[in-house]
Formats: C-alpha cells, sequence, structure tokens
C-alpha cells in the first residue's frame, strides 16, 4: 500500500484526500477528506488577476492542509489546479505560494485533463454492473468551468494518456467550457457590487443563454445526446441532491450514488432562484459558501440536463480528486 495526498484546487473550493492506495489495483482506502470554500477565483472573470484577499483564503487552507499530510505521513502529494489558475495573470504568485507551503508545485491542468481525472474518479465505481448503462456522460460542473466527458468504463489496462503513464481512461470525448457557478453569478447575478436577491428573470434568462451556447461548443467535441447514464459531480450538483433528498445534514454516504429525477432538479432550480439569500442560507444542507452560487450552479445543472435529454442523474461523491488519488496508485 502506498499513502497518498491529492488536492484539487477549484475555482470556488480547495480539497484533500490523503488516501491509502493499492499499486496493483488502484482502491483508495480514504484517511483523510475535507473541503475549504476558499473562492480563489474572486473576480477573475472580471479582472483577470487572483484577488490578494483569495489567495490569503487558499494559502492558509493549504497550511492546514500540509500539517494533516505531514500528520498522517503521506509518501506522494499531487496538486491539481483548475480553472480560476489557468485564466490568471498573476498565477505565478500562486504557484510560489503553494510551493512554500506544501513542497510541491500546482500542476494547471488543462480543461481537457481535468476532464479525464473527474471521468476517472467518478466512473470506477460504476464499471463491472449491469446498471447503469453505459456510455457515461460525467459533468463536473466547477465554479469557473465545467467538463464533459463521454465514456464506457473506468481506467482500461491499455490505453494512456499522453503525457502521463499513470493515467489511463476509456473515454472517448472530453471537453472544457468557462461555464460555473462562481462565474455565472459573477457575470449575470451581480449588479453594483451586490448579488441580485433574488435574481430577475432577465438575470435567468442571461444565464440560460450564456449555458446554452457553451452546450453549443461543447457538443462540438462530446455527442452529449448518446449518453445512457448522466453522472454529475461536484458542490452544486451534490447540494441539488441533499435538497432533493430532504436531509437535515449533508449525508454523503446518502448522497453518493443518489438518482435525481429531471422534475425533482427542476423543482429545485426553481426554488433556488425565487429565494432570497436568508432563504437559501436556511437550508440545513447548504453550505454558507454556495448561498451566492447555488442558483447560477442549479441552472447549469437543469440546462445540462435538459440538452442531453437525460432523465435523472447519478450523483458522485467521487470525481476529480479521486481521479488525482488514483493517478498516484502507480
Amino acid at each position: 500500500m502506498k499513502r497518498v495526498a491529492a488536492i484539487d484546487c477549484g475555482t470556488n473550493s480547495i480539497r484533500l484526500l490523503v488516501a491509502d492506495a493499492d499499486p496493483a489495483t488502484g482502491e483508495l482506502k480514504d484517511l483523510d477528506r475535507r473541503m475549504q470554500i476558499v473562492r480563489l477565483g474572486q473576480g477573475v472573470d472580471r479582472t483577470g488577476r487572483l484577488a490578494p484577499e483569495a489567495l490569503e483564503r487558499t494559502f492558509a487552507a493549504c497550511r492546514e492542509y500540509a500539517a494533516v499530510i505531514k500528520g498522517l505521513g503521506a509518501e506522494q502529494v499531487r496538486f491539481v489546479a483548475t480553472s480560476a489558475s489557468r485564466d490568471a495573470e498573476n498565477r505565478d504568485d500562486f504557484v510560489r505560494g503553494v510551493v512554500d507551503i506544501l513542497g510541491v508545485e500546482p500542476e494547471v491542468i488543462t480543461g481537457d485533463q481535468e476532464a479525464e481525472f473527474s471521468f476517472n474518479g467518478a466512473t470506477k465505481e460504476l464499471t463491472g454492473r449491469a446498471d447503469p448503462e453505459r456510455p457515461f456522460l460525467v459533468v463536473d460542473i466547477g465554479g469557473g468551468s465545467t467538463e464533459f466527458v463521454l465514456g464506457d468504463a473506468h481506467p482500461s489496462p491499455t490505453a494512456t494518456l499522453p503525457g502521463d503513464a499513470t493515467r489511463r481512461t476509456s473515454y472517448r470525448a472530453a471537453r472544457s467550457v468557462d461555464v460555473g457557478c462562481v462565474r455565472m453569478t459573477e457575470r449575470h447575478l451581480v449588479h453594483e457590487g451586490e448579488i441580485s436577491d433574488p435574481p430577475s428573470p432577465a438575470q435567468i434568462a442571461a444565464i440560460k443563454a450564456d449555458v446554452a451556447a457553451a452546450l453549443d461548443r461543447a457538443e462540438e467535441t462530446v455527442p452529449l445526446r448518446e449518453a445512457a447514464t448522466l453522472v454529475g459531480l461536484a458542490g452544486s450538483v451534490t447540494t441539488v441532491a441533499a435538497i432533493a433528498l430532504g436531509l437535515n445534514q449533508y449525508d454523503s454516504e446518502a448522497i453518493h450514488h443518489s438518482r435525481i429525477p429531471l422534475a425533482k432538479v427542476r423543482e429545485i432550480t426553481d426554488r433556488l432562484v425565487s429565494s432570497t439569500h436568508a432563504e437559501r442560507a436556511a437550508i440545513p444542507v447548504m453550505h454558507p459558501g454556495r448561498v451566492d452560487v447555488i442558483a447560477a450552479g442549479a441552472l447549469v445543472l437543469l440546462s445540462i440536463m435538459e440538452r442531453v435529454g437525460a432523465g435523472e442523474v447519478v450523483v458522485s461523491e467521487h470525481d476529480i480528486l479521486d481521479g488525482i488519488a488514483w493517478s498516484l496508485a502507480g
């Protein structure tokens, strides 16, 4: 067994997984899995730069994670940075800070690489079952971007990905588009420095139009409508699922592999976009860091389901973070 640590730093959150990995099978035993919302992508869509306060929030989380990694004795650490750090002019400041704290350089991966990790992390447990049907369309709705990957199985023993001999997959097509819950909120729901509460019909329509255009771009590469099973990842999806399940507190075991019907997603999205900040914050499973962006995230999910023609979404708590950890298993 090999003890590994994987860090996924996105636009909205930074997450850590420390696990014991079996190099022969790629199986993981979680030792510590945690998440902090740091909003690294604050204002990036508007300014093109990472804000100083966003960097400090992220570095504070990195210092906490460094202590956890040291305490558990992880042999290898891999830090993957996604959408916000790809877009920022001052991403070198981010890289230097991470290296100083964790001793590893963050890999600022492309959107397609991000999609591949997400596919591997989300589908490993789904393969080998009679249900659900293949192909899988894995959709990772992040803060700044959304990744689409269409494929049939988890990593195959023969296919390798360019540039990384430890990552294998049988995905067929992948595409990343710049549509995420934070980006859509900042682009369409902020008026005179304040987030609309609740959004106006015109603002909602603007998000839907933006997402529709992004889906058009995604379909140039990924045949979205060929999917037999839609697998949804990340906080917007898991939050909608938690609300749909009527949970009084967040329960990852109950959420993992739950199936949320399209009608329920539509009902919850309508509720979220018509709610005030206080009403959304009062939802028992709502993380404080998602209150302002969940309406946009739910709109993205609903738009995807309608475009794909999916009657339901299979929700996975295993995603890019697990894909990163599996890549270290060797």
